[in-house]
């Protein structure tokens, strides 16, 4: 990750006294260098969105793409289609994934979900001589992270996780983090940015650590690709995953990635060997044979109408430029949490994510003993008829997530508006307090 020590992450004429007009913050969106990018996203009116970091809006470029697929790629090229325009599919976006994170697009595969790539690679780690068969994770990580390591446990007969406890969801203990890897060396599963509270790890520091002591660390990219600036190779990764529906807008279900280290790949080996992992899969040989790259953690048949439908919002990533996005995005984060300690602060709001910027991501997490039924108020959308869409999470913390290429600042000084109002008005309690199941 590039440094960010010389970047105002607070817009220059903004002090903590004037932070509070709506005008100021019309005035940030006139001068935002990424303000076009908005109108190339569809937008659902009177709605304010922010839950980019579960899914991510729908690129315009998207729906000409997917119609384009199904009316005359499949409609009327059918079978021909392959060879005219899928087969190469995946090998596109992966040159355009390997641009965004430094990477060469011969250590990319995209495809599959997130978890069937955590599994494949972790089950190869565990076949192979690279490091001692221990799994390592920590509280912060996702859940179905630690639920495929706890899965792979049992398939092994090792010794379920190590999952490592913080006193708090804020953020890592790095001393007591790196006492672990380094008592009980082996497989370490972490997410760069959390999913609650948006820590952002120190990578490249915590991946020369694992090194030094016999350890690989598989790094979960789904809350920090698309808003933070990741160079893959100046961080020393060897092993990264993630998916492509939330920052980079592909859409709901859109295929994953797994990233493996050029001179790791020959050393590991997938443990679903699918007919596109094949060396030769059009030979229809009955013997596998292993392609030589990294197309052996290749398994069925490509996603091809979501492979198209993710690729006009990396194309719009790529455009924008990650440098922009993630400075964009720190600027916001700061002006967030400003408004936050000026409004919120004072009706019992706690900001649960670091205060450093360059500590975290893209989004900033409050906890409140009311969260579920302010949310559910901000999403009925009441009185001005706006609807605001954030996300809650278990137990107590409502999520603000910022997509720099199409957030305005106006969006976020009107929902912390509204969130001031339902408290002080007290709405919230006309919200009975079920949940739903997605949230």
């Amino acid at each position: 990750m590039t440094s960010r020590s010389k970047l105002s992450v607070v817009p220059p004429f903004l002090t903590p006294t004037n932070m509070s007009t709506i005008a100021q913050a019309e005035q940030l969106d006139v001068q935002d260098p990424l303000a076009s990018f908005r109108a190339f996203f569809q937008h659902e009116p009177n709605t304010i969105y922010l839950d980019g970091n579960s899914l991510g809006k729908l690129p315009i470029q998207a729906k000409k793409d997917i119609a384009n697929a199904v009316d005359k790629q499949w409609g009327e090229n059918l079978i021909r289609s392959w060879n005219d325009h899928w087969l190469d599919l995946p090998k596109r976006l992966e040159q355009k994934l390997a641009l965004l994170l430094g990477a060469k697009a011969t250590e990319l595969k995209v495809g599959e979900s997130t978890s069937t790539n955590l599994y494949k690679v972790i089950h190869a780690l565990l076949s192979s001589n690279l490091t001692a068969k221990s799994l390592l994770t920590d509280s912060l990580n996702f859940p179905s992270d630690v639920y495929v390591m706890e899965g792979l446990a049992k398939q092994f007969d090792c010794k379920p996780p190590t999952i490592v406890a913080y006193v708090h969801d804020l953020k890592a203990d790095l001393p007591l983090l790196k006492a672990e890897i380094k008592k009980q060396p082996g497989i370490v599963c972490l997410s760069l940015v959390s999913y609650k509270s948006a820590w952002l790890y120190p990578m490249k520091s915590l991946n020369e650590f694992a090194e030094q002591h016999n350890s690989i660390i598989v790094w979960d990219l789904s809350h920090a690709v698309g808003v933070v600036d990741i160079n893959l190779a100046e961080s020393k990764i060897k092993i990264a995953l993630g998916c492509t529906y939330k920052f980079l807008n592909g859409g709901p279900g859109s295929p994953a990635f797994l990233f493996i280290q050029e001179e790791l790949i020959t050393e590991l080996h997938s443990p679903i060997q699918g007919w596109f992992g094949h060396k030769r899969p059009f030979d229809f040989s009955l013997s596998y044979e292993p392609s030589d790259g990294i197309g052996r953690f290749d398994a069925g048949t490509p996603q091809v109408l979501s492979l198209v439908a993710m690729e006009a919002g990396l194309d719009l990533t790529l455009k924008a430029g990650i440098d922009a996005i993630r400075k964009k995005s720190m600027m916001q984060t700061s002006y967030l949490v400003e408004l936050i300690q000026e409004k919120l602060t004072p009706l019992g709001f706690i900001i649960e994510t670091p205060m450093n910027p360059e500590e975290r991501g893209s989004h900033i997490t409050l906890a409140h003993p009311e969260s579920w039924r302010v949310c559910k108020a901000l999403i009925i959308g009441k009185g001005d008829g706006v609807k605001i869409i954030p996300d809650f999470r278990p137990p107590q913390y409502l999520r603000l997530g910022i997509a720099p290429i199409y957030t305005r600042y106006i969006d976020l000084f009107k929902s912390i508006e509204r969130i001031e109002h339902i408290i002080l008005s007290q709405e919230y309690l006309e919200i009975d307090t079920e949940k739903p199941t997605v949230t």
